[in-house]
């Protein structure tokens, strides 16, 4: 049964199902819900948990053992299934047909996954997890969506914020649920329940943005110049290596050169997806950056990364002058425009 994330509550409180299952890329989300299940568990006598994780040297045996194994004390038992990748692999696929056909009268069973590509999505061992579990699939938050977000996470611990608050949230937090998060709670902390003025949100949350090399690269992708030169100035001021910086940015453009050179030889888009193992949100992205940007831009664009690499390591450039960081912003944008 397929259920949506706000209709969970209600579900656990009519009574506990054998199997769940939480799919998600929003890590503070997902945590969120299985940690729902877990009290609602608990509450319901599961006082014993086991946790698997799915790495490279896991043995599929070891979840069917936990199913069939009784508990220590008799008591009735959590099994908790992590499969970091989304990938279970071939016996992982056959293991969990097989375990969704046999599941405990005494346990009750939370796999995790992150958010699946759409051919993932479609195999047999995702098919038999939706038919058998209460399948929960919670959607990323956009940037567009995260001031509303923030909005209602306010309103939960009795305090608002207008528009503009929500925004600058928005903008230092750069699209981290996780961070957002810390930031809603800090405000609760600071302030009594309420309306919260811009000056009181701003001075809570200033001097705490958290960038993310690999979100310049998102934004790079997504053609927003604006967010990508306050993400570079960003991590800028908080001391990230450049080197870092032009390796994370040098690779996207490598990446979308040869899908580019591809589709310039008559090769499907999601063939060429598929072969370089890009999938999640930033397969969305790639599509919509392809279409801005030609192949003699990204060509371009690949030869200034070699200038910038030479600033980087102290040589100066004739084309840039002699900022790097300044050349790096010149660099992303040639490819975010």
């Amino acid at each position: 049964m397929q259920l949506r994330p706000e209709a969970l509550d209600a579900q656990l409180a009519k009574g506990l199902a054998p199997l769940y299952v939480i799919t998600s890329d929003e890590h503070l989300l997902a945590l969120e819900a299985a940690d729902r299940i877990r009290r609602a568990a608990r509450a319901q006598g599961y006082s014993e948990r086991e946790v698997l994780t799915v790495e490279r040297s896991f043995k599929w045996g070891e979840l069917l053992a936990a199913n069939q194994a009784l508990s220590l004390f008799g008591d009735k038992k959590l099994i908790e299934l992590r499969i970091p990748s989304g990938k279970p692999g071939k016996d992982g696929s056959a293991a969990l047909q097989s375990y969704v056909k046999d599941l405990g009268p005494d346990n009750l069973t939370l796999i995790t996954l992150p958010k699946l590509d759409w051919q993932t999505a479609k195999s047999s061992w995702v098919a038999s997890l939706q038919q058998a579990a209460v399948y929960v699939e919670i959607p990323n938050v956009e940037r567009a969506q995260l001031p509303g977000w923030i909005g209602m996470r306010l309103s939960q611990q009795g305090q608002s914020a207008d528009r503009t608050s929500l925004d600058f949230i928005a903008d230092r937090v750069e699209g981290n649920l996780l961070a957002a998060h810390q930031e809603i709670q800090k405000l609760g902390l600071l302030y009594e329940p309420g309306k919260l003025s811009y000056e009181q949100v701003h001075d809570a949350v200033m001097n705490v943005a958290r960038y993310d090399v690999f979100k310049l690269s998102e934004a790079m992708l997504a053609g927003d110049p604006g967010r990508l030169a306050r993400m570079l100035e960003g991590l800028k001021g908080e001391g990230e290596a450049l080197p870092l910086v032009l390796w994370a940015v040098a690779e996207e453009i490598r990446t979308l050169l040869k899908l580019k050179a591809g589709m310039a030889q008559g090769r499907p888009l999601p063939a060429l997806l598929k072969e370089y193992r890009i999938w999640g949100p930033r397969e969305r992205m790639m599509e919509p950056a392809l279409r801005r940007v030609s192949l003699g831009t990204l060509e371009a664009a690949l030869q200034d990364a070699a200038q910038v690499d030479k600033m980087v390591k102290g040589l100066r450039s004739k084309q840039f002058g002699g900022d790097a960081w300044d050349a790096m912003l010149q660099l992303a944008l040639k490819v975010a425009r």
